[in-house]
């Protein structure tokens, strides 16, 4: 009987141990973020390597995506999405504040949506 139970706790600690999701310490995104100029790309590109974890952050101008290598273990794509609304560049799902926005200098100053 003994080891039928520990059979069966064996069983479940092992399926249990499968089912957690193993995060990935090369992940790469595409973010859509808003942004107008080269002083954007910069601040852009700065606040997403703000963020511990980000491994790689390049912003390209001409389609409005920041590709982004990271560390699934030490950030989120989110981190890094809210680094970047917090210099007042809004995201594909997270916009900037009002205020951060009205920080940016005047050719940065993007249509919103």
């Amino acid at each position: 009987m003994k080891n039928i139970i520990l059979g069966v706790m064996l069983l479940v600690v092992t399926l249990s141990t499968q089912a957690q999701e193993k995060k990935n310490k090369n992940a790469k995104y595409d973010v859509e973020v808003n942004g107008n100029c080269e002083m954007c790309k910069k601040r852009i590109e700065k606040a997403a390597f703000s963020v511990k974890g980000v491994k790689s952050a390049e912003y390209h101008l001409d389609d409005h995506v920041l590709h982004l290598i990271l560390n699934e273990e030490k950030c989120s794509v989110t981190d890094v999405k809210k680094a970047v609304a917090k210099v007042g560049h809004d995201t594909d799902d997270v916009k900037a504040t009002d205020e951060d926005y009205a920080n940016l200098h005047g050719c940065c100053q993007y249509e919103r949506k």
